[in-house]
């Protein structure tokens, strides 16, 4: 997979340097050479150029990569302009960073995939964190629907899956269980290492401090999450 990655500021060189570690082909893109030399041995290719213009993009094959993230949020404009250079020069898949409604509308009419909202993602992320302590991470990975590691704590203590009713009143699956099991080091120390379960079976019990994983809608993870923090 070949990703361009258009806009090296904060959010865009660390998407850039994340999907490189995670083994994706990166082509780093920005005007500004001071951005593109700090972020050139993080990825696979860096290159400083103008996105508006049709001749420079075609200079780096920009049709042949599979998904281009159009990062920049600051100026609307060339955002705009980058996302439709990109749909004419045949990027199948073109994901852009909005600032506000009226930018992600032209963005969706002009023909952009995906819209990230950055700032609201990130309201969204400080208000779960608030009003749902207990969970560690949240993924979205289709409207309205997530997967979520938490730990359950007191209530279901004890209880295996099946007891725990999970499934039955929330509408919920637990796809895995990461415990703490305790071992003796070749030193002769007590220590713990971590042991993940990715096939729970129905009889497996939950332990205060393990680690599940859910998948649901929000809706039903919410409920959850209210009867946990009235607990």
């Amino acid at each position: 997979m070949i990703v361009a990655v258009i806009g090296l500021g904060i959010f865009g060189a660390k998407t850039a340097a994340r999907l490189f570690e995670k083994g994706v082909e990166v082509l780093a893109i920005d005007s500004n050479p001071e951005l593109v030399d700090r972020i050139k041995d993080r990825v696979s290719h860096a290159v400083c150029l103008d996105v508006t213009q049709e001749k420079s993009l075609r200079a780096i094959n920009i049709s042949d990569v599979d998904t281009a993230v159009v990062a920049m949020g600051d100026n609307i404009e060339i955002s705009i302009l980058c996302v439709a250079m990109l749909r004419k020069l045949g990027v199948g898949r073109v994901i852009a960073r909005a600032r506000n409604q009226l930018h992600e509308h032209v963005l969706r009419e002009i023909g952009a995939s995906e819209i990230i909202k950055v700032e609201e993602d990130m309201g969204e992320i400080v208000a779960s964190k608030i009003s749902a302590p207990h969970v560690l991470q949240r993924y979205n990975f289709a409207a309205g629907y997530s997967i979520v590691e938490l730990k359950l704590g007191k209530k279901f203590e004890g209880k295996t899956l099946v007891e725990s009713q999970i499934r039955q009143n929330y509408s919920l699956n637990i796809v895995a269980l990461q415990k703490r099991v305790p071992y003796i080091t070749e030193e002769g120390k007590a220590s713990y290492r971590t042991v993940i379960n990715d096939s729970p079976l129905p009889m497996d019990v939950i332990d205060s401090d393990d680690i599940v994983v859910l998948v649901g809608s929000e809706k039903n993870l919410d409920r959850l999450f209210d009867d946990l923090a009235q607990a």
